[in-house]
């Protein structure tokens, strides 16, 4: 996946407080060849904004009111994208849908984190779904991103027991947690090539090497 032959380029799509965004500064920027290459945001009042300039890594904002419509909006993020030397799109906590152009340009190489055991509980209120359900097994999947919603082949999961409880707030933290662990390592491993599509069913994800030990 890596077009060139320096560092493995990372730009992460972002709309809120950005603690996804922290996690990967924090473990994969700067190391095992990887480096975050920009910070895209839909919100100018975004702090992981704060967190990008902190770290010395560009960044900009693409709000879909300044532009004609979300796919005008999504082919000047994909320009800026390539500028930056994007060779992966992380989306941390991005919520915004992107057009189907922009999947189909990027396709392959965008991947987002969500915090259920898909194909459970995709789309919006995914820990609200999973309580209401009383479900006894929850969790965290990274995904490659493809047109549906959190359809796309599952790269990573992690599952997390669920006693009976209307915590929503206690289980955020354990669910971000693990999000902070599961996304890095997927980065770390499409970065060393070590991820791959099953040529007899491309919604399988092969991996080459286990994940390190969290």
């Amino acid at each position: 996946m890596r077009r060139d032959s320096g560092a493995f380029g990372v730009v992460v799509l972002v709309s809120g407080e950005g603690t996804n965004l922290q996690a990967i500064l924090d473990t994969v920027h700067g190391a095992d060849g990887i480096e975050v290459r920009g910070v895209a945001s839909s919100s100018a009042g975004a702090r992981a904004l704060e967190r990008a300039e902190r770290a010395g890594v560009p960044s900009s904002v693409f709000d879909v009111a300044g532009h004609e419509g979300r796919v005008d909006r999504d082919r000047a993020l994909g320009d800026w994208i390539d500028e930056q030397g994007g060779d992966l799109v992380v989306l941390a906590g991005f919520m915004e849908l992107l057009s189907g152009e922009f999947v189909r340009r990027f396709e392959g190489r965008v991947v987002n984190v969500h915090p259920a055991l898909l194909p459970s509980f995709p789309g919006l209120r995914a820990i609200e779904q999973a309580i209401e359900h009383g479900v006894r097994v929850t969790g965290v999947t990274v995904h490659f991103v493809d047109e549906g919603v959190d359809s796309g082949p599952i790269i990573l999961q992690e599952a997390i027991p669920l006693a009976y409880a209307r915590d929503i707030e206690g289980l955020e933290q354990r669910l971000h947690e693990v999000e902070h662990r599961l996304l890095p390592e997927a980065i770390r491993l499409i970065a060393r090539g070590a991820v791959s599509f099953d040529p007899e069913n491309p919604r399988r994800v092969v991996i080459d090497e286990p994940p390190d030990a969290g």
